[in-house]
């Protein structure tokens, strides 16, 4: 079916993937009606059901920039220029994310983030958002959505040429397309929970904890982390199994809970405010990483953001992968456009899936990697021995030895690309380490070598994309 600007366009979830689509296919003079099951963030006080801060970098601010509201959304974040370290024992260690100051990750706020997305998507007339509207079901043969009204329980429902899903990992639209033929989803639930704590600013409103970092306190099997938020707090999230010794079933009473801080992250208790109080009254969130396909029933429905491919946050990617949707959507609209004034939908959607797949299975899986470098091998020797000899190779061969993070991170090259660099940078790590105490003393001889064998193959398609991208 050829695509056509009156077409009715419906978009499930104006969470920050759908927002952020809306802008893009608004600007293209594109009419859509968004409709969210909640109120409106922007009059009412409510909660996001997520964790409230988010950890932008290049992809997300890459679609960012493809709009021109990258400097506005920065404005309002906090660059996190490391991982800042907490032993039990209260000594700090500073472990940089990038080989400068401007390779950097942002922590800004998701409520931010999304009211400034939701304002933009209306700014124009194209979008408009249906607030307290949850869909409960779809018709792709007729086009249907299925609609209650939160505030008057009534049902009611509307036809559109399109319908796309940017509902999360929990998407009404998914669940239609999975009653269909040969559509499949797998939804692996990970066996810890998280809590979120608080810290708030000094006095003078200063931050009691450094203010460009990201703080982890690493502890084996669990931790507890801390994200600067631009008005001098720290949201701090404690990521712990929900069964064992060790665990949230064990965290029964305020004192368990004292007990518990004070003996693994004793430096924190003085910072965190109303630690009890706030544990016992704040959820215990689940963490899953969702895998789909297809994403679309030809070219009626597509599934985006989470609701694809939803993945725990332990690469803080993400939004950053749901962005990455959003910008190659539009680069793949703007090609169909400019080839020809007939544009297929089914064609769109199809191509979108088949790029996308690998890559957002290909970060889902390191997401969940990266969780047990982040609350384990941060804290082991020879782990940190390779990652100072990993920034020794970065320092003397540069833009020929990149390291997985500063691909995923700082770069746009191919989520499935980065998997794979890294799996040859630890078989590299692996030899050159082999011996060594001393990261200086690595044989760097040795090391080009391995790294014109093993490495230069996967990086040369990408030449021209390997000077990484800075963020603000």
């Amino acid at each position: 079916m050829q695509v056509k600007k009156s077409d009715r366009i419906a978009l499930v979830g104006a969470g920050l993937v759908g927002s952020l689509l809306a802008i893009f296919m608004a600007r293209r003079g594109f009419k859509i009606d968004m409709y969210e099951r909640r109120p409106d963030m922007r009059k009412e006080a409510i909660s996001a059901g997520r964790s409230i801060n988010l950890a932008i970098s290049t992809r997300g601010i890459n679609a960012l920039a493809r709009l021109g509201i990258d400097d506005e959304v920065l404005s309002q974040a906090v660059p996190m220029r490391g991982r800042m370290m907490h032993s039990p024992q209260g000594e700090l260690t500073f472990q940089p994310y990038g080989m400068n100051d401007k390779q950097c990750i942002n922590s800004i706020s998701r409520a931010t983030l999304n009211k400034a997305l939701m304002t933009h998507a209306e700014k124009d007339g194209h979008a408009q958002i249906f607030f307290n509207q949850r869909i409960t079901g779809a018709n792709f043969d007729t086009g249907e959505i299925f609609i209650e009204d939160h505030r008057s329980g009534q049902t009611r429902s509307e036809k559109y040429d399109r319908i796309i899903g940017t509902d999360g990992s929990a998407s009404a639209i998914r669940n239609e397309m999975l009653k269909l033929p040969d559509y499949s989803c797998t939804e692996s639930l990970l066996e810890y929970g998280y809590k979120e704590l608080v810290v708030l600013p000094n006095a003078d409103g200063s931050f009691k904890l450094e203010r460009n970092a990201l703080h982890i306190w690493p502890r084996g099997n669990f931790m507890l982390i801390a994200l600067p938020n631009f008005e001098g707090s720290f949201t701090c999230t404690l990521f712990l199994p929900f069964k064992g010794a060790v665990s949230f079933e064990q965290l029964t009473d305020d004192a368990a809970v004292l007990a518990f801080f004070s003996k693994y992250f004793a430096d924190a208790v003085p910072h965190i405010e109303s630690l009890c109080e706030t544990f016992s009254s704040n959820p215990t969130g689940h963490m899953v990483t969702v895998k789909t396909f297809p994403w679309n029933v030809g070219g009626h429905a597509l599934l985006m953001g989470d609701a694809a491919h939803g993945i725990v946050p332990f690469y803080g990617q993400g939004m950053n992968c749901g962005f990455e949707d959003c910008t190659i959507f539009d680069q793949l609209l703007e090609e169909m456009e400019k080839a020809n004034s007939e544009l297929d939908w089914q064609l769109l959607f199809d191509r979108l899936g088949k790029m996308r797949k690998e890559n957002t299975d290909a970060i889902a899986d390191m997401a969940v990697e990266n969780f047990v470098e982040m609350r384990d091998k941060v804290a082991d020797a020879r782990f940190l021995l390779e990652k100072a000899v990993e920034k020794v190779l970065q320092k003397y061969f540069p833009g020929r030895y990149l390291s997985r993070y500063a691909l995923v991170t700082f770069s746009n090259i191919p989520y499935k690309v980065a998997l794979d660099v890294g799996e040859v940078d630890n078989e590299i790590l692996a030899e050159l380490c082999d011996g060594l105490s001393d990261p200086e003393k690595v044989d760097l001889q040795l090391a080009e070598k391995l790294i014109d064998k093993k490495l230069a193959p996967l990086l040369v398609p990408y030449t021209g994309q390997l000077s990484l991208a800075a963020s603000h």
